[in-house]
């Protein structure tokens, strides 16, 4: 019989008792639940994903084995409720029952075992003094060092593990100062996390990500990490197509938290406002934030409090010239060189971007033949550090080289 894509999945009681579905349960083994839709249910990916909420070609790639662990209990939550476990399924996989007062089957064990776990973990957070934080908090500051110069996708295993563990320590955390501080740790590494999701487009994973990072930042109760990670948020709207929305987030969180905020912090406010307003064409809007930018500056390359946090003269020129090259800036070119100039050549993905921007204004000027090898060079970066949302603004300047070349 002929199934619609909606209709509900249907799966018979007695399979969730077999053995081999407690163990999938026990493992959260996704894609093993998957597979037991499509055996028991006759469920197609298409009414698995419209059951759940995961695109298609994410359960594709679950059923397949390739996709990365699921962590977001709200995910978990969706496909038990899509697929209809019982309480004592639920149980099993971690969730709570949906009936509390009378829960389904023999679930002694399965107390037991959640008692004792839950215990384990507690005594594990409980172990957790203020130098094992800054030993987490060090292993994310190396993590973000590796990002900029090979790109989350050489280190993605890593930040899987280093998400897990600070997640579950914070979690199960009771000492209110150290679980402040697990909190601040995780916001800041959840927010690398959104930045790598971004560079690689996967936008709807980086979005979650800023969403668990703003949660973190509101319990660690630090305005300045609150303002950072909800400023990249708005990076994610300006990758969809929405720049007039990420302007409007991070003109919001510059006026809420007015002059409360460090010199360094407010200065890449205005210069990501200032990038958001050049996508969007406001001219006006676009030059004001950048001045403001520049008069904020201070010196130096980064504050000690603000690892997350690096800008100073030569990457306000990138900026600069990333935004007014959008308007034909005779000064773009200058910016531009100046910021390459200044680069060290621990930020690959970066020094890529502004390369593109380069070879944008060489084009521009008239220049193609000394635009290319900044194009080359660029395709190059973006290729080592994974960057798709790089590569695709360089294979677009590329095929307007080549255009202007003759090729």
């Amino acid at each position: 019989m002929h199934r619609d894509a909606f209709d509900p999945i249907h799966i018979p009681a007695p399979v969730w008792d077999r053995d081999e579905s407690r163990i999938i349960l026990k493992n959260r083994d996704i894609s093993g639940l998957f597979k037991i839709a499509v055996k028991h249910a006759g469920a197609s990916q298409v009414r698995i994903s419209a059951a759940t909420g995961l695109s298609q070609p994410r359960i594709s790639a679950i059923l397949r084995g390739q996709a990365g662990p699921i962590t977001d209990l709200t995910v978990f939550e969706r496909i038990a409720t899509g697929l209809g476990l019982p309480d004592h399924a639920r149980m099993l996989l971690g969730l709570a029952p949906l009936d509390i007062a009378s829960p389904t089957g023999d679930v002694d064990d399965e107390h037991q075992e959640q008692s004792a776990e839950l215990i384990a973990r507690l005594d594990a957070a409980a172990a957790i003094d203020p130098t094992m934080v800054m030993i987490l908090s060090t292993d994310t500051n190396n993590l973000r060092l590796l990002d900029r110069r090979l790109g989350g996708i050489a280190i993605a295993d890593k930040m899987r593990a280093q998400m897990s563990q600070i997640e579950r320590a914070h979690s199960h955390a009771v000492r209110p100062g150290i679980r402040a501080q697990l909190a601040h740790l995780l916001a800041e590494t959840a927010s690398l996390a959104g930045w790598q999701a971004i560079n690689s487009l996967a936008l709807n994973d980086a979005w979650n990500h800023y969403e668990r990072a703003k949660a973190a930042a509101a319990q660690a109760e630090d305005p300045a990490v609150l303002a950072y990670v909800s400023g990249e948020q708005a990076y994610v709207l300006t990758e969809l197509g929405r720049p007039g929305e990420a302007t409007e987030l991070l003109q919001h969180v510059h006026a809420v938290n007015g002059g409360h905020l460090p010199a360094r912090l407010r200065t890449w406010l205005s210069a990501a406002e200032a990038e958001a307003a050049a996508i969007l064409g406001d001219e006006t809007t676009c030059r004001r934030a950048l001045d403001e930018a520049t008069s904020t500056l201070p010196d130096g390359d980064l504050d000690p409090d603000m690892p997350y946090l690096s800008i100073n003269s030569h990457h306000l020129a990138r900026w600069r010239g990333n935004c007014l090259v959008r308007f034909g800036d005779p000064g773009t070119v200058e910016d531009l060189r100046s910021a390459l100039a200044g680069m060290d050549g621990t930020y690959n993905r970066a020094e890529s971007g502004v390369r593109c921007d380069l070879g944008h204004a060489l084009l521009a000027a008239g220049q193609a033949d000394a635009a290319q090898p900044h194009v080359h060079r660029a395709q190059q970066l973006a290729t080592m550090t994974g960057s798709r949302r790089q590569r695709r603004r360089i294979n677009q300047l590329a095929a307007a080289v080549n255009r202007a070349l003759g090729r």
